[in-house]
């Protein structure tokens, strides 16, 4: 042993043994990784299931607590992206790409099946994303009178 003080001696094996520990763990993570992770995520899940009323309520907790910021979020553009897609995928639309979705709802204009001119609100002249109701694939862009003539 390098220290013959016994305090020096167990301080030296500890960091040796923390230090060869580290690259066992290390070594050991990189062979293992998939394992690992699917333990992980097990894990997760299962507490996820056990604990639903303590996360509910940290979520209601840090809602409450960032109130103004999610009121100052939701109104960016990022911010109603996120929301519209959130009601989306609630009402059942399936999509392999939202992004590309939400962008050709944005940018349409006219109804797919009247030509009406399209606006923002509760209007006749709404936008609607039609969409079909067993698969949930999306169909068309159009107004709320044509999507309710539709079905």
């Amino acid at each position: 042993m390098p220290y013959k003080d016994p305090e020096k001696q167990r301080e030296y094996k500890k960091e040796y043994y923390q230090k060869k520990n580290k690259e066992y763990m290390k070594e050991y993570y990189e062979k293992n990784k998939e394992k690992i992770l699917e333990q992980q995520k097990e894990y997760m899940k299962e507490y996820r299931e056990k604990n639903k009323e303590k996360i509910k309520e940290q979520r209601k907790e840090y809602r409450e607590k960032n109130k103004e910021y999610y009121k100052e979020y939701n109104q960016t553009e990022t911010g109603k992206k996120s929301c519209r897609i959130t009601n989306w995928k609630k009402r059942g639309i399936k999509s392999d790409d939202y992004n590309s979705l939400y962008d050709y709802y944005i940018n349409c204009k006219n109804c797919e099946l009247c030509n009406v001119e399209l606006v923002e609100g509760l209007d006749n002249n709404s936008k609607c994303l039609d969409h079909d109701h067993e698969s949930g694939l999306f169909r068309n862009v159009l107004c709320r009178s044509c999507n309710v003539k539709r079905g």
